[in-house]
């Protein structure tokens, strides 16, 4: 099939793909081949997996449908071509609004953010540290839009790296900077792993789109991954420290006094606790996702989240129904009463209206934990204490994960070998079956 040819562009046939086995020594290894004709001319591509090559196909299609000329000697449109003059920060921008229609709100804030620390250390040795404003107007500028951030553009015009400048040594030492804050401070590992995926992610773009012919991003320490595994070693010690029902059930209590504002973070708190909420979910609900009956269990709907400063959103995993037991109930229905909400009313909100800050939750939920005498938590750890509990009590794996609003491959990874005595149980177990197997 010949695809219609456009004003000024060059006809090519349609593109298909072929997978090859290929002898690599010992072994064999496939291959996907991606094979179209421009104008007469035979054009090929190897690529390793059948899901780049549909990738690659569906890009070369597009770009064909929206006019683009062709190269009659790589068979690729005129805008790809190996250019290794354009400049980091101008190629983050076009990979942002090519990504930009397919990701959610909060997708999108976290890579302008991870963005935002990568492009001001790709600058030329003997660069001049950049102005104190220069990251709030580099992230503006990142957003797609139509305005002119002229001292950004003066900064990498001067000073700014352009793709075929990068190579291994280079990202090596990026690689370890982004793993560090403004002082010179380890970041939480979860931090740093976003930062190098989103900026790994836009430099490889380039290589599938053949702006640059080789990946210049160097591969992650081999200490890395033992790293990893003490980590999760440590993330497992944290969580089996929890507190459990009843200690939590104290810490609860603890949190009213005499301080207005008292009261409310103390249904935040049993919210994220008997209902495993994010904090972003908490500070987002409304009366109107209320099921609260006179007895019995009720439930919540988590249809909205902070996605970003007080921003409305859809939760991080989408919308989900909760369970809740009747202590909650009570709680939230003796806060409802209290504060007159209705309708659609936000749950909670200061006096002046705004949703209450991260910090103040912290202390007062530090100052409960003095109280009871439990080490130090943070907010979010209420959710974690929340699915031990639930997995305690036994509840199904798939149900868990339901309520949490994740995988059950997640709730595995996150809290297998958590819970106390799991290795006990386990033995006891199995010493049943093999007493009726060896009477």
């Amino acid at each position: 099939m010949v695809l219609p040819q456009k004003d000024g562009s060059v006809g090519f046939q349609d593109i298909r793909i072929y997978a090859v086995q290929r002898r690599n020594g010992d072994r064999h290894k496939r291959s996907w081949i991606v094979r179209w004709s421009v104008d007469g001319r035979q054009h090929s591509r190897s690529l390793g997996t059948r899901a780049t090559a549909e990738r690659f196909r569906t890009d070369v299609l597009l770009a064909e449908r929206s006019g683009d000329r062709f190269d009659r000697e790589s068979g690729l449109p005129v805008t790809w071509q190996p250019d290794e003059e354009v400049r980091v920060d101008r190629w983050a921008r076009r990979w942002l609004l090519e990504q930009w229609a397919e990701w959610a709100p909060r997708t999108r804030v976290s890579a302008i953010e991870s963005l935002s620390r990568l492009l001001p250390l790709l600058v030329k040795p003997g660069a001049p540290p950049p102005p104190v404003v220069f990251r709030k107007q580099l992230v503006a500028s990142l957003e797609p839009t139509d305005d002119d951030f002229k001292d950004v553009d003066c900064y990498f015009d001067r000073w700014g790296l352009s793709l075929g400048e990068l190579d291994r040594a280079l990202l090596a030492d990026v690689d370890r900077r982004l793993g560090l804050d403004d002082r010179g401070r380890l970041l939480s590992p979860s931090t740093a792993s976003r930062r190098r995926k989103v900026s790994r992610a836009c430099i490889r773009r380039a290589v599938e789109l053949g702006v640059i012919d080789e990946d210049p991003w160097p591969p992650a320490p081999r200490g890395r991954s033992s790293r990893k595994a003490v980590r999760a070693v440590n993330g497992r010690d944290r969580l089996r420290s929890l507190p459990d029902p009843i200690s939590m059930a104290r810490v609860i209590d603890a949190m009213r006094n005499h301080q207005p504002a008292s009261h409310r973070i103390q249904v935040m708190t049993a919210v994220a606790y008997y209902a495993g909420l994010r904090p972003s979910e908490v500070v987002m609900l409304r009366v109107s996702a209320l099921e609260l009956p006179d007895a019995g269990w009720g439930r919540i709907h988590v249809i909205e989240a902070d996605i970003s400063f007080d921003e409305p959103g859809e939760p991080k995993t989408g919308p989900r129904i909760v369970p809740v037991p009747p202590v909650l109930i009570e709680l939230l229905s003796e806060w409802v009463d209290a504060n007159g909400l209705r309708g659609d009313a936000l749950l909670f909100r200061t006096r002046s209206g705004r949703r209450p800050s991260a910090s103040n939750w912290c202390r007062a939920l530090h100052r409960a934990l003095r109280i009871v005498g439990l080490p130090p938590m943070r907010v979010y750890d209420c959710r974690h204490a929340a699915a031990t509990t639930w997995l305690r009590a036994g509840v199904p794996l798939g149900e868990v994960a339901l309520r949490m609003g994740h995988s059950v491959e997640t709730l595995v990874r996150t809290y297998v070998g958590v819970l106390e005595n799991d290795a006990a149980v386990a033995n006891d177990c199995i010493d049943a079956l093999l007493a009726t197997a060896h009477p």
